[in-house]
């Protein structure tokens, strides 16, 4: 009898759902990163409930802060890191300004090209490029935490790209 780990059928199998696994996870990361670059809070004042869930006898009002989506909140890099690459001189205003509008769409772009399988392969070098272009941005201005995090997501890419030709269902699979 021969061990799972020497049929070539079971290998297969495994190295198909090892790129599912993370092509899921890779997709989701970008597309749900993506959507919270669109992500703002608004305020909306509400009178104080007690513990009945009645509006309380005084009148107390309460400000409650509601998570919203939408263009007008739309933050491709965080404001404390967009002014520390705008002092930076290594990288010029209309990169920056370029790469703060992109981000966000170039997320959720390739975050749901990868989970509905179009072209697998170039959406996976889309991401690698995008995270290594985010590395480089970080190493500008020292934020060593975070270069760690995305040289993982850069491995994270390459190991996906690896077991790409495992994948069995995808829209131009070959690309």
């Amino acid at each position: 009898m021969t061990a799972p780990s020497a049929n070539p059928l079971l290998r297969d199998h495994a190295a198909t759902l090892a790129f599912w696994i993370l092509r899921l996870w890779l997709g989701l990361r970008a597309l749900i990163t993506g959507l919270e670059k669109f992500s703002g809070s608004t305020v909306e004042h509400a009178p104080l409930l007690d513990e009945f869930g009645q509006p309380d006898i005084s009148g107390a009002m309460v400000e409650v802060t509601h998570k919203t989506y939408g263009w007008a909140h739309y933050h491709g890099l965080p404001p404390a890191l967009a002014q520390k690459f705008a002092a930076e001189p290594l990288l010029p205003e209309w990169s920056l300004s370029l790469f703060d509008r992109l981000l966000g769409p170039a997320l959720v772009l390739t975050g749901l090209t990868l989970l509905f399988g179009v072209a697998p392969r170039l959406t996976l070098f889309a991401q690698g490029i995008l995270y290594v272009l985010l590395t480089v941005g970080l190493i500008l201005i020292n934020e060593n935490a975070g270069i760690a995090w995305l040289g993982m997501h850069v491995l994270l890419v390459v190991a996906a790209l690896r077991l790409v030709e495992h994948d069995r269902f995808s829209l131009l699979s070959r690309w």
